[in-house]
């Protein structure tokens, strides 16, 4: 009889003690081991991890037997070892359930299955070590490089005592444990736990929730990470734990920037709480909180108060404010806050996102101001011409509202929209904290809905546009449609036939209103109804390489209403009664030619600017376009671009040129293989410098007679070839239209727009931007000069025939931006930007930021300049300081940064 026998296979040892008797003892030697424990029965399961050395070990009992029964011992021990080794301890494993029997002989099966199923709801337990595992009563103790794992957790100590059925772990020496839901780590020197229940104390902790440790050094698993330090840690549950003498943070430990100290800490439903905290900044104690919350769930976010809102400025004076912020779920947040400015009054703010599944999302914003106003010196004239100096008092109050929302019901159908409301413009242009925003003088707001299917669009939309046109007086427009309903029918082919047809149908309502709010709005005073119908027909074809695209279409729009014309400048036109008409007949021929390319050998000493091969590319086009029917152009009343359709007969025409370079610097490819054996294809190559230029040739240059000499004409000729409205008499040509773009290298792009008039020999419009980065640094380059005729133009008093232009119309911007870093990442960050008036020789607004960060804390200070004319002329100081899952003092908002 052996003393022990075993069942092998591929990749683990069965080791049964029963029928043993203290008889004898096998012991493998040289490998390290692991046993599984479950809870179906007494049996152990051992994984053999490294090829042992075998030996064989006998008591004194065992050493009576014959050497016959010695030998057969041995052989039977080296047949089982024959698949794989395995190492046993040195106490005899607990005894087998009653009924358990020995097989009758030693080639019968012994168990069913090697590896025994778990009891429903049991707690898997593995059970690792390096050194000996002495099991006693179903309790063990192991040493060396200990590793027990349970239910997603992994425990690892010097020395670990174990208890099989209470399932008590008593771990010493170096105790590291790791998982959890929530990525938890905590080190200790000592922790008692139990595996089943989850709970447990730990001594002497450095742990967090939410960090995961990389080879180049901690990751954040989630937007709220969670660190904690504590002389004693209680687990009270799966994720609920009280700590003792301790702190808390959401910076690296052992060193944090900013930690909550405290005596005694809750951990429970996400949330953790104490009383009595200090708040130490860089390790200097600072606040004393008589209670703090913080959130220690991944996403979780948590109501309160933020960090005040500290700032000054030369015209609101010294700024105070505080926010509210509160969580709605997962998706939703609100924010409320007050900002008093010493010099002004009280200002209100909030501001409300929602994220939904996909693309759905609502966004809302409030801010208004109960001014306290101001006293201006002003000039007053009398009645008898006198002039004289006069305090007047000056209110800039007012209330300023926006919200956005998108729903997507289908991938084929959503609505959306954007709105805003606005009392008074000189509201944001004194107080909004974006330069944009402060010189824009329109307002918009839209909502619209839309399907698409099967080459079929149906949508509706109303909006509402808002602008002011003249600032002194304040004159502004209203147009407003609603609603508009749309339907579309998407370019297919005419039965079996080469056409191909397409339709655009459109009935709209529509009111327009023009003048002061002291004037009568008597421009579309009631709504108008508009419909109209664009159906086209084309036949696209190829010959000779040329590409042609023939295409002739009807468009019919009514108007239950008409207008009235009157002269410019003078009062606005009115809105008679009488309906009108319009049918347009249309005709087009598209030509696109071959594409003309030749590649040049660049080798040598261009090779070292341009690569080794240059690839340039001509693109030429034509279009010409016809219409006509239009001879009621004075008396269709103006909403939108279908209003301004006038007759043409023009052609268009221009050319595209590419030149495409290869990588000066080419590496081999990922296959081993060398760039010249692949034909560069390694590098790839890309498009350096794109320029386009156009023009357009007027045959009839009146468009049917609706051209005015001496004011700006607006058709649909100008609007979808250029932003300048250059129709201001008689001309054949339109500007050379010039779109340039080069992208000298990985690190610079350079853009040159404009518009030349060869009729008034000037560039209209010239628009140049220069980007460069590189590394942290970066800068820009932008020039913006407009030369263009303006809303109307008066005839000079003098002799002279010269003629003065609307101010609006003539301008010249120059900007700058330089910088250095990010402020996303630890070390110094600086940037400054500045906008410049050529025109009126004065900065328009300049902007320097400072910023430095360390590990989770970082502090930024700003200078801002703003110089609006009467309206607004301010030096701000702003600044922040951020604490990471803390919040942000100061009133430097993430938005108005210049990184």
């Amino acid at each position: 009889t052996c003393c022990f026998s075993s069942r092998l296979s591929a990749s683990e040892t069965v080791l049964d003690g029963n029928g043993c008797n203290g008889r004898g003892l096998a012991v493998l030697k040289g490998t390290r081991f692991r046993r599984i424990e479950t809870s179906v029965s007494g049996r152990h399961i051992f994984e053999r991890v490294a090829v042992p050395v075998f030996r064989l070990r006998s008591p004194a009992a065992f050493r009576g037997r014959s050497a016959a029964s010695l030998c057969w011992c041995i052989t039977l021990a080296m047949a089982a070892a024959a698949p794989s080794y395995a190492q046993v301890t040195t106490e005899i494993p607990p005894p087998q359930p009653a009924g358990y029997n020995l097989p009758d002989s030693p080639s019968a099966q012994r168990f069913p299955s090697a590896i025994p199923l778990p009891e429903p709801g049991a707690t898997k337990v593995t059970v690792e070590s390096d050194g000996p595992q002495i099991w006693k009563d179903n309790k063990v103790t192991l040493d060396g490089n200990v590793v027990i794992t349970y239910g997603g957790y992994r425990v690892q100590a010097d020395h670990v005592d174990y208890d099989q059925d209470s399932g008590d772990v008593d771990a010493t020496g170096h105790v590291h444990i790791t998982g959890g839901a929530g990525t938890e780590i905590i080190d200790a020197s000592r922790a008692t736990l139990n595996v089943r229940a989850e709970t447990g104390r730990f001594y002497d902790v450095h742990g967090s929730i939410g960090v995961k440790p990389t080879p180049h050094g901690n990751m954040y698993t989630n937007d709220n990470p969670f660190l904690f330090t504590g002389r004693v840690v209680i687990k009270t549950g799966p994720q609920d734990f009280e700590i003792l003498d301790g702190s808390v943070t959401s910076c690296a430990l052992p060193k944090p920037d900013w930690q909550l100290e405290a005596a005694r800490f809750t951990v429970k439903d996400g949330k953790a709480h104490a009383k009595n905290t200090i708040f130490r900044l860089l390790s200097i104690p600072l606040i004393f909180l008589p209670y703090v919350t913080t959130p220690t769930a991944a996403n979780q976010r948590q109501a309160g108060f933020l960090i005040p809102i500290i700032g000054n400025s030369s015209t609101k004076g010294l700024v105070l404010g505080e926010e509210i912020y509160m969580p709605f779920g997962r998706s939703a947040e609100l924010t409320v806050g007050a900002q008093f400015y010493s010099r002004r009054g009280w200002e209100q703010s909030a501001t409300f996102n929602l994220r939904g599944r996909g693309l759905d999302f609502v966004k809302a914003h409030y801010s208004g101001l109960l001014d306290r106003g101001y006293y201006q010196e002003q000039a007053v004239t009398a009645a008898d011409g006198t002039t004289s100096t006069q305090n007047v008092y000056v209110n800039q109050g007012g209330e300023d509202m926006t919200i956005s929302a998108r729903k997507d019901f289908t991938p084929h159908t959503r609505i959306a929209g954007s709105a805003e409301y606005l009392s008074s413009f000189p509201y944001r242009e004194a107080f909004t904290d974006n330069f944009n925003q402060a010189v824009s003088s329109d307002i918009t707001s839209y909502a619209y809905g839309t399907h698409q299917g099967s080459g079929y669009v149906t949508a509706f939309e109303i909006d509402r546009y808002q602008g002011l046109k003249v600032v002194s007086t304040g004159e502004q427009i209203r147009i407003f449609h609603s609603p508009q309903m749309v339907g579309e029918v998407l370019e297919r082919r005419l039965g079996t036939t080469p056409l191909l047809w397409s339709a655009t149908s459109q009935f709209t309502m529509l009111k327009r209103s023009q003048g002061t709010a002291s004037t009568q709005d008597g421009f579309a005073s009631n709504l108008v109804s508009r419909l109209d119908v664009h159906p086209r027909l084309s036949l696209p074809f190829q010959l000779g390489g040329f590409s042609f695209r023939p295409s002739v279409g009807l468009r019919d729009t009514y108007y239950n209403h008409s207008r009235q014309p009157t002269p410019l400048p003078g009062p606005p036109p009115t809105e008679v009664g009488a309906s009108l008409n319009r049918l347009v007949t249309e005709a087009e021929m598209e030509v696109r030619m071959p594409t003309l390319e030749r590649t040049f050998d660049t080798s040598g000493f261009l090779g070292r600017l341009l690569g080794s091969e240059a690839k340039h590319t001509i693109e030429p086009e034509l279009h010409y376009r016809f219409a006509s029917g239009v001879d009621n152009f004075a008396q269709t009343l103006r909403f939108d671009d279908t209003d301004v359709v006038a007759n043409k007969n023009e052609l268009e025409y221009g050319f595209t040129q590419r030149l495409f370079l290869r990588p000066t610097k080419r590496r081999d490819c990922e296959t081993g293989e060398t760039p010249s054996e692949l034909d560069g294809k390694c590098g790839g190559t890309r498009e350096t410098l794109r320029w386009k230029l156009m023009q357009r040739h007027y045959f009839d240059d009146t468009f049917g007679g609706v051209i005015v000499t001496g004011r700006r004409n607006v058709l649909d000729s100008t609007l979808d070839f250029s932003g300048v409205a250059f129709l201001t008499e008689r001309r054949t040509n339109s500007p050379f239209l010039s779109e340039m773009k080069l992208s000298a290298t990985d690190h610079i792009d350079v853009e040159w727009d404009m518009n030349y008039d060869t009729h008034a020999g000037k560039f209209t419009q010239n628009n140049t931007f220069l980007d460069y980065h590189t590394g942290n640094y970066f800068g820009g380059m932008s020039y913006a000069r407009l030369n263009a005729p303006g809303r109307f133009t008066t005839a000079s008093t003098t002799s002279t025939t010269a003629t003065t232009t609307s101010l609006t119309s003539d301008f010249s911007q120059l900007r700058f931006l330089l910088g250095y870093g990010t402020p996303t990442k630890p070390g110094l960050s600086a940037a400054a930007n500045v906008g410049l008036d050529l025109k009126l020789e004065q900065v328009q607004y300049a902007t320097a930021q400072l910023a430095y960060n360390w590990n989770c804390c970082g502090f930024s200070a700003e200078y801002r300049k703003y110089e609006l004319g009467a309206v607004r002329n301010e030096n701000a100081y702003r600044f922040n300081f951020t604490l990471v899952n803390i919040g942000t003092a100061g009133n430097l908002r993430k938005a108005e940064r210049l990184f």
